[in-house]
């Protein structure tokens, strides 16, 4: 491991090589990232890896919209494979949340997004496998989908490493030095790595490694299940990714005759402790809701499955700024679900701010580090938060 670097990120999911991979576009190649396991092996390697702009907010929106750009030209824009698959994506709600849905849909397509508005009528030649109701209301995206979790995160630490940056599997930052208000160093389990811009992205860890250094930051580790089905593929050989807000889950398809489904509370847990299998009776109640959604899963049965965490915010909204009072340090934290789908432009905007001190891409301020403070935070237009 090197002794000094530029950059040194800490976390080493899908929101650290994509950093590490933009800050090597924009000429910051003498960069080390630290992990303490192996690439994606935290939140990333748990991810439903849904890819879709359906936000209440144009900054996430938009970030989603221009990151779904890069997922479906991954080997063009970045090298390697993303693993995407385009499947289309409804979101379906209740009467109560129709005049969100209307809003957030004027909102993406003003920015540009496909997106639109459909009827029960409208799904019959879009997604005639789903069953809609009297009182719900629908939103589509085209060109929405999944893509890989693995394959997105190591392709950027392959393109990275080839740039000149340099990975750490299993060794963890124990500490980041400051002196004189300033980043001086990042301590490892194998050294001390001099640098003066440290990045922490370590997911649901980024409370502990912030607070160690005395900043509080308001981040709550929630438990998200997934349940992976095996789904009767002679009568139902495809269907959408669906945000089934009107019943609080989503599902997706998972290969040729597989289909995800995220699941369950929001539960607060202890990120070392918590049960990361899945809940059965959760689990079954999640399997009747689909069967209602899709009645051809009436035949489907449960595979096995897993839980992650959301690392969420007060406002379930990430975190990307510089952290104040401490120069060179910065933090990409908080994502509450959404950083797998909002990772390509993660990378994009945070390298921008890094390198050239201000984020061109987008305007990522209304992401800013005292946001909570100021009481300016972000608002859904959903009470199912994670849609965000």
């Amino acid at each position: 491991m090197k002794s000094t670097a530029d950059v040194v990120i800490v976390g080493g999911g899908v929101i650290g090589t994509s950093l590490l991979f933009n800050l090597g576009r924009l000429g910051v190649t003498d960069t080390l990232l630290l992990e303490k396991d192996v690439l994606g092996s935290g939140s990333t390697g748990r991810s439903q890896a849904i890819c879709r702009m359906h936000y209440s907010n144009p900054v996430t929106a938009i970030m989603a919209w221009e990151s779904l750009g890069i997922f479906s030209n991954f080997k063009e824009v970045v090298g390697g494979e993303s693993g995407f698959v385009e499947t289309g994506y409804l979101v379906v709600v209740t009467a109560e949340d129709s005049v969100g849905l209307a809003r957030n849909v004027s909102m993406q397509y003003g920015l540009g997004i496909d997106t639109m508005r459909v009827t029960a009528a409208d799904l019959e030649d879009i997604a005639p496998m789903v069953a809609v109701y009297e009182d719900e209301f629908m939103a589509w995206e085209p060109q929405s989908g999944y893509a890989d979790p693995y394959m997105v995160t190591t392709s950027y630490g392959v393109r990275a490493r080839e740039m000149g940056a340099e990975i750490s599997l299993r060794n963890p930052a124990t500490s980041i030095e400051v002196e004189g208000g300033r980043v001086k160093a990042v301590v490892t389990a194998e050294g001390r790595v001099e640098t003066p811009i440290a990045v922490v992205a370590a997911g649901p860890w980024s409370k502990q490694v912030l607070g160690d250094m005395g900043v509080d930051v308001p981040l709550v580790p929630v438990r998200h299940q997934v349940a992976s089905l095996t789904r009767p593929v002679d009568k139902l050989p495809l269907h959408p990714t669906v945000g089934d807000i009107a019943q609080s889950f989503s599902f997706r398809p998972d290969g040729s005759s597989l289909t995800m489904m995220g699941f369950g509370p929001e539960e607060e847990v202890d990120l070392e402790t918590y049960n990361q299998g899945v809940d059965m009776d959760e689990m079954a109640s999640a399997l009747g809701r689909l069967a209602n959604r899709i009645p051809a899963m009436e035949d489907a049965y449960f595979r096995g499955g897993w839980s992650g965490l959301f690392t969420t915010t007060p406002d379930w909204h990430p975190i990307l700024d510089a952290v104040p009072g401490i120069e060179g340090l910065y933090c990409a934290v908080g994502f509450s679900g959404h950083g797998f789908k909002l990772s390509p432009m993660i990378g994009v905007t945070m390298a921008e701010l890094i390198v050239e001190g201000v984020s061109n891409s987008v305007d990522i301020s209304p992401l800013r580090f005292n946001r909570f403070e100021e009481g300016d935070l972000l608002e859904s237009s959903y009470r199912y938060r994670v849609l965000a």
